[in-house]
């Protein structure tokens, strides 16, 4: 590709009209009755998600992001009658990972938005009564600081015994996207899920896998077709638009990652015949070869220094050229080394034309907002035909954004490192 580093890339250059009617609102009463737009060597073809294991190779590895969304709008009552609403995007740095922070039990602190901020009063402390079936819990939070991307909340809540991904569960309402233009309800409760959501984390969901059902799961299985489960943890800041003009003035979201070594030592077996299941799921494999890169250039590398930020791919790791089935080895050994049986630790990668696809032969997901580091990534796999296939979608009648139907990309031959 000519591009090599993509900080030049003028954001105005990935754009398209979409009219609010395009923004699917509501799910489909079934997720596999979605539409599946198929790209592959320059064509497009139409078929359903129902029927997505016939578009697919024997013996292909189909690799998800199980995180799960968290009920993570809060919404409290002043003393006097105002409303005030806090949306809770990441735990507070002093915790090592998510899992560690919404496991706490009786108090946390996270990094919030808030909802008529200019209203809580400095001191005032924050209540809201919880029913807990035979128990009363009383949950408060105040304001800890104030910083450029929000605040530091401390939730406290008692009885102390549960944890606060329980009182999530119990105070919290599920963060639907911005551009829907509605309230959350009980069917986004279950449906802005996947079926397959297992690690609390997220406050958005990894959208492509909302269409997979139990029966799409046996036909892959007929078929010979391997699944496996990555985890990375959907941040808020997915919806961030980009404003700047040009992509170098662009700060990519830092998001949680969760890879066992089973999975690792999966990917090895099947590299050349997997295929991501989400931008997300893509992320997290590209990072886990540039860890691997990195582990073996430095076998005594902290995990801290194998982290991923968002230009050092594009700085200095593309110079070398290290084969993916060697990269996850070394990554594999180094975990070995430390006797750990899982990586957890946060990615910054920016995938953007002129990065060279190093794990997927292919990408399922969904059609992505104008502008947005998303479709970047779009583009990163199938170059300026990205354009063909949103005109396509746009054109033909397809539903847009996260509840709309989605897109089996084949990455093109001249995107392969």
């Amino acid at each position: 590709m000519a591009i090599n580093n993509p900080r030049s890339i003028a954001i105005a250059d990935f754009t398209y009209d979409l009219p609010e009617e395009r923004i699917a609102a509501h799910p489909l009463e079934q997720r596999d009755d979605s539409r599946l737009l198929v790209y592959k060597g320059g064509a497009i073809s139409e078929s359903t998600y129902k029927h997505i294991a016939d578009q697919l190779p024997p013996g292909a590895l189909l690799v998800f992001n199980n995180t799960r969304v968290v009920q993570a709008r809060l919404l409290f009552t002043k003393p006097t009658g105002g409303a005030i609403e806090i949306f809770c995007l990441e735990p507070d740095t002093r915790y090592p990972d998510i899992t560690t922070a919404m496991g706490q039990a009786g108090g946390v602190s996270w990094t919030c938005l808030v909802g008529g901020a200019g209203k809580w009063k400095p001191g005032l402390i924050l209540e809201k009564q919880l029913d807990a079936g035979t128990e009363k819990i009383l949950l408060t939070a105040a304001m800890e600081s104030r910083h450029t991307d929000g605040f530091t909340i401390r939730f406290e809540w008692s009885p102390a015994q549960k944890s606060f991904a329980e009182i999530l569960q119990l105070a919290g309402r599920i963060p639907i996207p911005p551009y829907i233009k509605r309230e959350a309800d009980e069917t986004d409760t279950q449906r802005y899920q996947t079926i397959y959501a297992e690690q609390e984390g997220s406050v958005a969901a990894p959208t492509a896998g909302l269409h997979f059902t139990p029966a799409i799961f046996e036909d892959l299985k007929l078929k010979n077709i391997e699944t496996a489960f990555v985890t990375l943890h959907v941040g808020a800041g997915t919806f961030k638009p980009v404003k700047s003009e040009r992509i170098e003035g662009h700060d990519m979201h830092a998001e949680f990652i969760d890879v066992d070594q089973a999975t690792i030592r999966q990917l090895i077996r099947h590299q050349n015949r997997i295929i991501a299941v989400g931008t997300t799921s893509l992320r997290t494999l590209e990072t886990l070869y540039w860890m691997g890169v990195k582990a073996s250039l430095n076998p005594s590398a902290s995990l801290q220094e194998l982290e991923i930020r968002q230009w050092e791919v594009y700085d200095s790791l593309l110079r070398l050229d290290i084969p993916v089935e060697t990269a996850l080895k070394h990554l594999s050994d180094w975990m070995e080394n430390r006797q750990a049986n899982r990586i957890i630790c946060k990615t910054q990668i920016l995938i953007a034309p002129g990065y060279p696809i190093k794990m997927v032969k292919a990408l399922v997901t969904n059609f992505h907002q104008p502008q947005s580091t998303l479709l970047l990534l779009v583009a990163a796999m199938i170059g300026d035909d990205w354009k063909n296939v949103y005109e396509y979608a746009m054109h033909n009648g397809f539903r847009f954004l996260s509840y709309g139907d989605g897109s089996l990309l084949w990455l093109r031959e001249d995107n392969i490192s």
